[in-house]
């Protein structure tokens, strides 16, 4: 019997992505970023779509559908409809769009063709729509075989929320909310404002949240957004640009806040503090409000996110604490790149009628998401040789011990092992990693590993078995989704601060709150990793020596970048990060690697001037 191969695309906005999947089975999915070192890349994803051919060990005449992650049309029918609407003000916006659009995005078939030489044996390519996209990605591979769906991002042809309905096979959608109205939007406007980048700095705009006082939240209810009790909404449009200017926020908004946004890398202050925490608060209340109402639509027990939105992992905390559902799973490439593998779905089940697989509402079928490029010890050890870099080949359980004994003397780990991570987190196959126990842990990696800003926290992983003896948490949480508390029981009391300037954030950076102190935020909380032995073998086994070393089964796990690059791909991405920072031991497979050893390194790319800041 002849496999059905089916090839997704995302693409033109940010983040593409492409995914191939046989018979309804995930066989590779990638980022374009990871290949062409272009944080969220998003050009026609060659690179990707190569690898997931490779992968899945077929040429692209085998293909039986190529399927686009958005509909062009519709996207182009927003933009022209915007543009009537806002007028002679909007014209600047509509010339920009429309280069896109005429350029590009409305023929994508040809660009198809053209890059990998078909259409697939459809002959055409299928629109799956861009939150159709969204919902399948996070229904399909999902544990549950009937849920409520919902996909919240800024916007995706008109629609920026939906809730849906998974049922089997079947994808059903119930409700919407169209642009200009949009959460994903409102959330970027305040991240623009507060000086960081669009589409890149939401992150850090939710780590900064916990330092402020959720203090504009009134003026954010009374001005910017008016909310019904079922989480449906309506923006104020006087206070955005994006309709008729193409920038996020407007000069009202800006009076509304007392001044002009902040400069990127200018000091924090206490204002960003107090937005950061007022958006977060307000964006939490409309999730739950949502996800109740979705509720009540379904009946389902179960929930299933996608979107940019639900990589607010500190809401999804929120949103899971209040009990609504029984269970909760997000799709760990909730944004754009996330739709790549929905559209493969969409394609699978909906035109080809294929049979979702049975799920126990516990086990995914997102395989871990490590979905991307593995090389074999021959590939590491011919790089290593080739270049004439000193290294250590060692036994596995060796190798372990050495990495636990050097995280427990204090060093830093690059840590690259098996298929490398889909979606924007690391997961262990392309890690950085330390001592979670070390209070001067976070303050070395965020300013010579990562080169980035000093508030930002980093994120435990932990043995599954274990969560619950750390963190207010007893669910798997595999994908770095959900934030929960630290336990009350490894807290330290934490002393007012005299005489510290209230825009500081130094002084309370650097107090220790908790037995994990580089890992527990300053609200006593933690972006959680369960690392299981069925998904990734390397990471645990290495988590499990840490624990037989030290007695603690946590790490502080990043991921393997500096600032602004994408997490890296291959072992000379691995070994240019390195250098490049204050990482002490690179773990390349069984290959151990020490700073000490390595020749001198001279950066003629400087990472600093090569990649833009995000």
């Amino acid at each position: 019997m002849a496999h059905r191969y089916i090839l997704g695309i995302s693409a033109y906005y940010h983040d593409s992505a492409a995914a191939i999947i046989m018979d309804g089975e995930i066989i590779a999915a990638a980022q374009e970023e990871r290949f062409s070192r272009v944080k969220h890349d998003p050009r026609f994803p060659v690179n990707a779509i190569n690898y997931c051919l490779e992968e899945a060990f077929i040429e692209a005449s085998d293909i039986d559908a190529v399927v686009f992650y958005d509909h062009p049309f519709l996207t182009f029918d927003r933009i022209t409809k915007n543009c009537a609407f806002a007028g002679e003000s909007s014209y600047p916006v509509f010339n920009s769009a429309i280069k896109s659009m005429m350029g590009i995005k409305i023929w994508v078939e040809k660009h198809v063709c053209k890059t990998i030489g078909s259409a697939g044996k459809l002959g055409k390519i299928i629109f799956a729509g861009h939150h159709m996209s969204h919902a399948a990605s996070s229904y399909y591979p999902s544990p549950y075989n009937n849920a409520a769906i919902l996909s919240l991002d800024g916007v995706g042809e008109w629609s920026t929320t939906t809730i849906a309905k998974g049922d089997g096979n079947k994808i059903e959608l119930l409700q919407e909310i169209n642009y200009p109205n949009s959460l994903g939007l409102l959330y970027s406007a305040f991240t623009y404002y507060c000086g960081f980048k669009v589409n890149s700095g939401e992150y850090k705009l939710m780590g900064l949240a916990p330092y402020g006082n959720p203090t504009y939240v009134k003026e954010i209810y009374d001005h910017l957004i008016d909310v019904k009790d079922d989480g449906s909404y309506r923006l104020n449009m006087e206070y955005f640009g994006y309709l008729d200017t193409g920038k996020t926020t407007s000069a009202k908004f800006h009076e509304l806040f007392g001044g002009d946004p902040r400069q990127p890398e200018s000091a924090i202050t206490r204002k960003e503090m107090d937005l950061a925490a007022s958006i977060q608060v307000v964006t939490e209340e409309i999730v739950i409000k949502i996800a109740r109402h979705a509720q009540k639509l379904t009946g389902s027990e179960n929930l299933c996110l996608s979107g940019g939105v639900a990589l607010n992992c500190v809401a999804n905390g929120k949103l899971l604490k209040e009990n609504i559902f029984k269970n909760i799973w997000i799709q760990p490439a909730a944004g754009d790149a996330g739709g790549a593998l929905g559209a493969c779905y969409v394609a699978e089940y909906m035109h080809f009628g294929g049979t979702k697989k049975t799920g126990d509402n516990k086990n995914d079928f997102q395989m871990g998401s490590y979905l991307g490029p593995k090389f074999s010890e021959q590939e590491i050890e011919a790089y290593l040789d080739r270049n004439r870099y000193p290294y250590h080949k060692m036994e596995y359980t060796e190798k372990n011990k050495t990495l636990a004994r050097e995280m427990d003397n204090g060093k830093i780990v690059g840590f690259f092992a098996g298929r490398m991570e889909f979606g924007p987190r690391s997961l262990g196959g392309r890690s950085i990693i330390g001592d979670p126990r070390n209070p001067g842990m976070q303050s070395k990696m965020n300013l010579k590993i990562k080169y980035r800003e000093s508030f930002r926290p980093f994120a435990p992983a932990v043995l599954r078995e274990d969560v619950n003896k750390y963190f207010d948490l007893d669910t798997d949480s595999p994908y770095m989704l959900l934030v929960a508390p630290v336990q009350h029981s490894i807290r330290k009391p934490v002393e007012p601060l005299a005489g510290a300037s209230v825009d500081d954030m130094i002084p309370v950076i650097n107090q220790i709150r908790s037995d994990l102190p580089s890992i527990t935020h300053v609200d006593f909380s933690a972006r959680i990793q369960t690392v299981h032995t069925e998904t990734n073998k390397a990471f645990y086994d290495l988590l499990a020596e840490f624990k037989a070393q030290t007695g603690c089964s946590v790490v502080i796990n990043t991921s393997f970048n500096v600032r602004g690059e994408p997490i890296v791909c291959s072992p000379k991405d691995a070994y240019l990060c390195f250098m490049r920072t204050d990482i002490d031991v690179l773990a390349l497979e069984n290959y151990l690697l020490f700073k000490e050893e390595q020749p001198n390194f001279d950066d003629k790319e400087n990472w600093q001037t090569k990649y833009e800041l995000d």
